[in-house]
């Protein structure tokens, strides 16, 4: 059973069906060391979580990145999502000419080892496997009752992430690429080590 370190429900459906839900939940509170590098983030968090439970852990760190904004809010969405909330960043986007934006996620694990194949940052003990997910839109008025968090203003392929069910929006999110990319390592490689 692979844990996985959120408190966001949202996040905990999507690793379950990209996992075959062997996924459980593991609440804890890292320390959210503050950057601009999603990777040292989310390598953080799994570090300290690893030592925390003493097994593999899995922790996802992701940011919006919107062009016009020079990438703003990105590794800083959550507390800007909170503080400002989602129809803001419309507004300060609405009457830029680009309307670009970039959804990335980073799937960190962690247990105690180091990796084969998988990319891994060894800049700290012990190393911590990377797998990253993106996906390109841009940012529009809110639209659509489904998904959490940016989904409303994040467009792709015409329809925002809150207009698709589910499994549809898996299919195409940023997270979604992120857990499948994990989720291919794990089930060949990363499984057989720990």
């Amino acid at each position: 059973m692979l844990r996985f370190v959120t408190g966001n429900d949202g996040k905990l459906r999507e690793a379950r069906a990209a996992l075959d839900d062997d996924v459980t939940q593991f609440s804890f509170d890292y320390t959210e060391i503050q950057s601009h590098d999603l990777g040292a983030i989310a390598a953080h968090g799994a570090r300290e979580a690893y030592r925390e439970v003493g097994e593999a852990v899995m922790v996802e760190d992701s940011g919006l990145f919107v062009d016009a904004l020079d990438g703003f809010p990105g590794p800083y969405s959550a507390y800007v999502e909170d503080t400002l909330g989602i129809e803001r960043i419309w507004r300060l986007t609405e009457p830029e000419a680009d309307h670009a934006a970039a959804f990335r996620s980073l799937i960190a694990y962690c247990d105690g080892s180091a990796f084969g194949s998988a990319p891994t940052i060894r800049d700290g003990d012990p190393p911590v496997a990377i797998f990253e997910g993106r996906v390109d839109g841009q940012i529009v008025a809110p639209r659509g009752e489904g998904g959490f968090g940016y989904d409303p203003i994040f467009e792709y392929d015409d329809r925002t992430f809150a207009e698709r069910d589910p499994d549809e929006k898996n299919e195409y999110s940023h997270r979604g690429r992120a857990l499948d990319a994990f989720a291919e390592w794990y089930d060949g490689e990363g499984d057989a080590d720990s």
